[in-house]
C-alpha cells in the first residue's frame, strides 16, 4: 500500500501583473499632483479670509468708537442755559455810596459795593506788604471806577457766603465782609485780614458798558 505524505510549505502570493502596478503608480502620482496643485489655492483663500476678518474687526471698532464719541462730545458741549448765564448785565444806578447788593452769576453770589470816600481811604492806608495776598485797591478795581468793588461772594476758606453785603449785616473788624463759619475778616477792598481764609475775595472779569451798567463775565 502506498503511503501519502502531507507536505507543509509557505504559500506565496501571486505577483501583480505589470499592468496593475503601472495603474497604481499612475494613480499615486495623480493624487500627489492634485495635492500640490491645491496647496497654493488653499493658502490664497486663507489669506483672503484673514484679511476679511481683520477689515471687519477694524470697521466694527471704528463704528463703536464713533458711537461712544458722539454722546461724549454732546455731553461736553455747554447747554443753552449755561451759555446764557456766561455773562450778566447789572444796573448799579440805584446803589448809593456805602451800599452794596448781592446778585448771582454762574450760580455764584456776587457782591457789588459802592465804596464811600472814607472806605477808599481806609483801604489805601493799609501796608500792602503786610497782607496775606498783597493787592492794592486800584488793582482790584478799574481806573476811574475805584469806588466800585465787585467780588465773588464766596469765602476763600471753605466756600461759605460772607456777611456784609446786605443792610444790617456784620461786616467784621475791618468794615468789609465777615464769614461767621470760621471767622474770616475782609476789609473794604475785599482783602483777607484775619482768619483762616488764604486769599482775598476773587474779582471776576467785568467791564462797565456805561456809567451805570456793568457786564460781569
Amino acid at each position: 500500500m502506498a503511503t501519502v505524505k502531507k507536505t507543509t510549505g509557505t504559500t506565496r502570493a501571486p505577483r501583480k501583473k505589470a499592468s496593475e502596478a503601472s495603474a497604481a503608480s499612475t494613480a499615486t502620482a495623480s493624487v500627489t499632483s492634485t495635492e500640490d496643485t491645491a496647496t497654493p489655492h488653499s493658502a490664497d483663500e486663507s489669506v483672503r479670509r484673514r484679511d476679511f476678518i481683520h477689515i471687519a474687526t477694524v470697521s466694527f471698532l471704528g463704528v463703536g468708537v464713533a458711537a461712544v464719541a458722539v454722546p461724549l462730545v454732546s455731553q461736553m458741549s455747554a447747554s443753552a442755559d449755561v451759555l446764557a448765564l456766561a455773562s450778566i448785565e447789572v444796573d448799579v444806578a440805584s446803589i448809593q455810596p456805602g451800599q452794596s447788593i448781592k446778585t448771582s452769576w454762574r450760580k455764584q453770589p456776587v457782591f457789588i459795593r459802592n465804596l464811600t470816600t472814607e472806605e477808599i481811604g481806609e483801604a489805601n492806608k493799609v501796608n500792602v506788604g503786610s497782607l496775606r495776598e498783597p493787592q492794592t485797591l486800584a488793582e482790584r478795581t478799574q481806573p476811574g471806577k475805584e469806588n466800585w468793588l465787585i467780588t465773588l461772594g464766596v469765602c476763600t476758606h471753605l466756600g461759605c457766603v460772607p456777611l456784609g453785603a446786605a443792610s444790617g449785616e456784620v461786616k467784621g473788624e475791618y468794615g468789609g465782609y465777615f464769614c461767621p463759619c470760621h471767622g474770616s475778616h475782609y476789609d473794604t477792598a475785599g482783602r483777607i485780614r484775619k482768619g483762616p481764609a488764604p486769599l482775598n475775595l476773587q474779582v471776576p472779569e467785568y467791564v462797565f458798558l456805561s456809567d451805570t451798567v456793568v457786564k460781569i463775565g
